[in-house]
């Protein structure tokens, strides 16, 4: 046994061992898992992927005269203002309605101006860019203004940080189409009679992966978040532990999610890119990296896990159904590889998330505990591990609107 004071210690000596998901892998098959145990003190997990469910905190300071803003935008994308009177959360997906450009004042300039959403927004705004801010406000005896423009940054503003309530998927699906018809979904073109497939998660390298019954990081565990330094808040929405595993204790589709937070004026751009998904609307794709305590030889063990061990299942969009078909599952080892076969036919694959970015996180957040300059925190509360995963279907009611 070992303790994060322990490994911290050593971090700021520049003692501390640390590898890469992917060193370690390579290591046990060299030295085995009792070796690598007694060598290595950290190990930094990493993705670089599409993470719809996340948001912007920002606190825009008061006015003179005050308003308590009740509509908002953001270089025309909007943002929820019900909170207090200037606070705001810029939801990464959200996205203009230009069928309403007389509330708006503008039309867009071109079609890229209209994939452009929250996430493309907390982007520029991390970069330093200047955004245009509109509000309308609710006239009270305290509050008598009632509208306001002017051009922000993020060094013109009090608070802006990342609150994303979904990230860190355990593991996802594959996307397919069976149908006759082009399919537009969150995992990017599915094209007809299985002309594609997409997967979303990294696979091996994925943080949640090599931590599958979330025994070493929880509520409070430092994380690599968009450049900066980032905090575990809660479990994620969606969070479904539950999910049936195999004996390597990695499950075998959507399970463990957390939520997460962070400064993000302390980020940098190049880790929080907002990108657009055709025909299915704007998101931001952000890099997470979980630096993972080796405090014990279980967490060698887990952390052993590889492609090949590890599955996904492949799942038929055509059918608009919230439980779709399957055509059953298939290990990471094969998604890499670019080809999957399906009904006899060989299918095309692509990751939505990229997989050198992933691995790039990785390796930065490598380098900034072998450089001193990141310590590890102990979790102040364990992430749940009973929750079932609850659909939203009609109860109490004869009303039938199918």
């Amino acid at each position: 046994m070992r303790t994060i004071a322990e490994i911290n210690d050593k971090i700021l000596q520049g003692k501390a061992v640390v590898w890469t998901a992917e060193e370690l892998k390579i290591k046990v098959q060299e030295i085995g898992i009792s070796k690598a145990f007694k060598q290595v003190d950290v190990i930094c997990t990493g993705t670089f992927e599409p993470m719809e469910s996340s948001g912007a905190i920002i606190n825009l300071g008061h006015t003179d005269p005050p308003i308590k803003i009740r509509q908002c935008w953001l270089d025309s994308i909007p943002a929820y203002a019900g909170f207090g009177a200037v606070d705001l959360y810029l939801g990464a997906t959200a996205m203009a309605d230009y069928s309403i450009s007389e509330t708006l004042e503008r039309i867009p300039d071109s079609k890229t101006d209209r994939e452009r959403g929250g996430g493309h927004v907390i982007e520029d705004l991390i970069a330093g860019k200047s955004i245009h801010l509109r509000a309308i406000g609710q006239q009270t005896d305290c509050y008598p203004r009632a509208s306001f423009e002017n051009n922000i940054t993020k060094n013109t503003i009090n608070q802006f940080y990342l609150f994303n309530p979904r990230n860190l998927y355990q593991n996802f699906i594959v996307g397919v189409n069976g149908g006759d018809r082009h399919l537009h979904t969150y995992l990017g073109p599915l094209q007809p009679r299985l002309g594609n497939a997409v997967y979303s998660n990294p696979g091996a390298i994925s943080p949640l992966m090599n931590d599958p019954d979330l025994d070493v990081i929880g509520i409070g565990s430092k994380i690599f978040l968009g450049g900066g330094v980032g905090y575990i808040a809660w479990e994620g929405t969606q969070h479904f532990p539950l999910q049936k595993r195999l004996p390597n204790r990695t499950p075998i589709g959507p399970a463990a999610t957390v939520a997460i937070i962070g400064d993000a004026k302390q980020m940098n751009s190049r880790w929080i890119r907002g990108c657009y998904l055709k025909n299915y609307g704007p998101s931001i794709m952000i890099g997470v990296g979980v630096p993972l305590p080796v405090l014990r030889e279980e967490v060698i063990l887990h952390c052993a896990v590889r492609d090949r061990d590890i599955v996904a299942p492949i799942v038929d969009f055509s059918i608009p159904r919230r439980v779709r078909p399957t055509f059953g599952l298939v290990t990471y080892q094969q998604l890499k590889s670019g080809r999957i076969k399906l009904e006899g036919k060989s299918v095309r694959v692509a990751p939505l998330a990229s997989i050198a970015l992933s691995r790039k996180v990785a390796e930065e957040l490598k380098e900034l505990i072998g450089a001193g300059k990141f310590t590890l925190t102990e979790f102040v509360a364990p992430i749940p591990k009973d929750r079932s995963f609850v659909p939203q279907d009609r109860r109490g009611s004869s009303l039938n609107l199918d």
